[in-house]
């Protein structure tokens, strides 16, 4: 099925056009991205917390170098894993590749499965508190002794919109919701909100799409596959590359990454290969449930259900089909 390059010119109301394709890890994602474009004028550009980090490859389902040759995508391999990533960096970044794209007659199609990063760009960022370090090592030390579950507990009380988001053991982004409510005295979620402003819709005419699969159990057998067929790939061998640097540590997030952790933790020997084989997979279960939950709040979704009214698997050609039908 082609679809005319006519798609690429700016809407009725004057926006340029834009497609964000999201849907939980090891969905189909980036094979229904790389479909789209060989049908549609698009560029792709990622939306990933772990792929703009250069060396995280295997772990994090990075397109191989063979597809990345065909298909470029902007936001992939831009940062060592001894750099921090942040939300409001993708912003600055993703809205920068996506006016390019435009101004070169392209649509922009942002992929990806990390949804704080999409909702960067639908929201805008809230102007919130510079890091305190001291806070933070007073938080971390609290979480040493008590666990993160004990400090989700605590942003419960104090920030239940933020808390409800995230799982117990979200690190980062409790130690931010805490940080910040004890700076400011009010929750990170109601800045947010207050400030919000600045979205993408304001800019692009925005198509959203979502890969989801009707039954989770699939879902979890595909992560499992996955992430043994990662593994037989050398996975292993790649964070023992990261592990021997010696410059990283687990606190850095691209070592926090789903995957490179349980590695990671293997590999310092804090547990057996078996273990961390099913912490992993457990991790990215985890990971696709929060994806989930995002997802199933977000506004103006069109659904590509992955599995039929019986149950049944879904051609990658029929769901294409049916993205191509909703951009008509």
């Amino acid at each position: 099925m082609e679809v005319g390059g006519d798609l690429s010119e700016s809407t009725p109301g004057g926006k340029p056009r834009a497609i964000f394709l999201m849907g939980p890890t090891a969905s189909g994602k980036t094979d229904l991205a790389m479909a789209l474009a060989d049908r549609l004028p698009v560029e792709l550009i990622s939306v990933d917390s772990a792929l703009v980090y250069r060396g995280l490859d295997l772990g994090s389902a990075k397109p191989s170098a063979q597809e990345l040759a065909r298909y470029p995508h902007r936001l992939i391999d831009i940062c060592d894993p001894s750099e921090f990533y942040s939300a409001g960096r993708f912003r600055k970044e993703a809205l920068a590749a996506m006016d390019e794209i435009s101004a070169n007659g392209k649509i922009p199609l942002l992929v990806g499965g990390t949804m704080l990063y999409f909702r960067s760009l639908l929201e805008g960022m809230a102007k919130l508190p510079a890091a305190d370090a001291q806070l933070r090592a007073d938080i971390e030390a609290r979480a040493e002794r008590e666990g993160w579950p004990a400090l989700h507990a605590e942003l419960s009380q104090v920030d239940p919109e933020l808390a409800a988001e995230l799982h117990p053991n979200h690190s980062v982004r409790i130690e931010r919701g805490l940080e910040v409510y004890r700076l400011t005295g009010v929750p990170l979620s109601q800045l947010r909100r207050e400030q919000a402003g600045g979205g993408v819709q304001e800019r692009y005419q925005l198509n959203q799409f979502a890969i989801m699969p009707q039954d989770r159990s699939l879902l979890h057998q595909r992560i499992e596959l996955r992430f043994q067929r990662m593994l037989e790939a050398g996975f292993v061998q790649e964070v023992r590359g990261l592990y021997e640097r010696g410059d990283l540590h687990e606190d850095l997030p691209a070592i926090r990454a789903v995957g490179y952790r349980q590695v990671w933790q293997y590999l310092d020997g804090r547990c057996h290969y078996d273990e961390m084989v099913a912490a992993g997979i457990a991790a990215t279960r985890q990971l696709a449930k929060r994806q989930l939950t995002w997802l199933r709040r977000w506004p103006e979704l069109e659904i590509l259900h992955t599995q039929d009214s019986a149950g049944g698997v879904r051609e990658n050609d029929e769901i294409l089909a049916e993205a191509l039908k909703f951009l008509a």
